[in-house]
């Protein structure tokens, strides 16, 4: 049997190996209840076609370019609203924000817009949520991100982002309204007449 003695940087060596294995086991054990924390494409299918009252594989069309965009959602806002515009626009809205193991949170929205916009619509409103961490985070100003707006079957989605949050509402309704705008929507605990 032969006795080995470690010198003084084998020894660290093994030990900052052991902390990194260590460090690479916490990050993937985060990563796994951070995953449990959020929702699936098929969940996320499921009930946007459900509240829309779509084909699944509508909901999976926009669906899809969502989660290639920014991954898996961690919580989403159910709701309806009413939106009009002559090149100013306002945009109203109602919903409850959903979030595994948390309380459904009820939620208003409201925001104007500038633009090349004429029209009036209701809509139903569906919003993928990503990067919240604590419930009141929704409470805040969300701008529109230029050039992220898709139309697939009936159904639109655009983009929203303030800081590490970006939101993803799915809006179908009816009326009409037509044009190119830019703008921010202001979610509040209350509702809120004056849109700014």
């Amino acid at each position: 049997m032969t006795d080995t003695k470690l010198t003084r940087r084998q020894a660290l060596t093994q030990t900052a190996g052991g902390a990194l294995s260590l460090a690479a086991a916490m990050t993937l054990v985060n990563e796994t209840a951070s995953a449990d924390d959020t929702y699936s494409k098929s969940e996320i299918v499921n009930e946007v076609a459900g509240f829309f009252g779509v084909a699944a594989k509508t909901a999976a069309n926009i669906v899809e370019h969502v989660f290639a965009d920014l991954g898996r959602p961690n919580a989403y806002i159910t709701g309806e609203e009413l939106s009009g515009a002559i090149g100013i626009g306002l945009r109203y809205g109602k919903g409850y924000m959903r979030r595994k193991k948390y309380r459904n949170q009820l939620v208003y929205w409201q925001g104007p817009s500038v633009g090349f916009d004429i029209g009036g619509n209701a809509s139903k409103c569906f919003t993928l949520i990503y990067q919240i961490r604590r419930q009141r985070e929704i409470y805040q100003r969300f701008p529109g991100v230029e050039g992220s707006a898709y139309f697939i079957g009936g159904l639109g989605v655009n983009y929203q982002r303030s800081g590490r949050i970006s939101l993803a509402p799915i809006r179908a309704g009816v009326g009409f309204r037509t044009g190119v705008n830019i703008g921010y929507l202001s979610y509040t605990e209350d509702r809120d007449i004056l849109p700014f």
